[in-house]
């Protein structure tokens, strides 16, 4: 390969950032899928909502009012106007805890992609440039985490380390890192028989510099959706977590934590325990929709 043609594969492979025509393709495909739209919508909501969950929030998430237990919601009969989804079993507002658990919420799947999809993103990339023992090793123990479901897994973990919220999110990123082990292996392996890499490797380029600067940035797209897609189920897995007892513990106001606590008023209570279901379901089903309006998006197989 001459010198004009690496030079020519290297541009190849790291096109110009700046193409406000491509932007403007990509969100036309992706509004054509309304859905997609709807759950980008509710994603800024829920955003906007945790970070002023302080101005928001009409009572604090802990204070407990004694002389409202399980006051029902404002416009039910016997309902207050000071709490518009009324209070707990210890007199706690559901909606500020609402309003704080969607930054908690937010928070543990923002925590729990960012370790999962930098350490998946390292072994992918290492697996995937090493081959040999390497590669076999990392992928067998990427099979065994994938033998057990995750959940059972992710209970197993919290048994051993202890029932806390920062051990729940530990054990959430563990068992969902094969999922982007594996996807960045394939995607590396895929770009690795491409000629700019080869031109690249000509080019004298080093190895991490192949890894992180090359092949890295033409693995992204599949990476974003898988990322988006388990935002939101680092955020129901944490939350079967706190409804079992092992993730946040009382009275860190969780959304899977307030649904265990209203198991035993469920038949004269039924707000303690629709509210943070609700929270639950809007929340997934949102970061779902936006993940699929961003794979048809971003794959060109996909688009209309």
């Amino acid at each position: 390969m001459s010198g004009s043609e690496v030079e020519a594969a290297v541009i190849a492979a790291h096109p110009p950032r700046n193409e406000p025509g491509s932007l403007r393709l990509f969100w036309r495909a992706f509004a054509e899928n309304r859905g997609a739209v709807v759950g980008l919508l509710l994603m800024v909501l829920l955003v906007a909502v945790a970070l002023l969950a302080d101005v928001l929030a009409p009572h604090s998430p802990i204070a407990q009012y004694r002389e409202n237990f399980l006051t029902p919601p404002a416009w039910a009969h016997g309902g207050s106007d000071r709490f518009l989804l009324g209070t707990d079993d210890v007199g706690r507002d559901i909606l500020a805890r609402l309003i704080y658990g969607a930054r908690l919420s937010l928070l543990i799947g923002l925590s729990v992609v960012a370790l999962s999809l930098t350490c998946g993103t390292v072994l992918g990339l290492t697996a995937a440039f090493a081959g040999g023992i390497a590669d076999v090793a990392i992928m067998r123990l990427m099979d065994i985490l994938l033998v057990f479901p995750s959940l059972l897994l992710a209970i197993v973990i919290v048994a051993i380390l202890g029932p806390s919220l920062f051990n729940a999110m530990i054990a959430v990123a563990i068992v969902t890192l094969p999922n982007y082990t594996r996807l960045v292996r394939a995607s590396a392996l895929g770009e690795l028989a491409r000629d700019y890499v080869t031109a690249t490797r000509s080019a004298g380029a080093g190895t991490l510099r192949l890894m992180f600067d090359t092949v890295l940035p033409n693995c992204t797209a599949p990476l974003i959706v898988q990322a988006t897609l388990g935002f939101s189920s680092a955020i129901l897995d944490a939350a079967a977590l706190g409804f079992l007892g092992l993730g946040a513990q009382p009275p860190t106001p969780e959304w899977g934590t307030m649904l265990a606590g209203a198991l035993e008023f469920y038949q004269r209570a039924w707000w303690v325990l629709t509210f943070p279901g609700l929270a639950i379901l809007i929340t997934v089903l949102a970061f779902n929709l936006f993940g699929d309006g961003l794979r048809d998006a971003l794959d060109p197989r996909l688009k209309r």
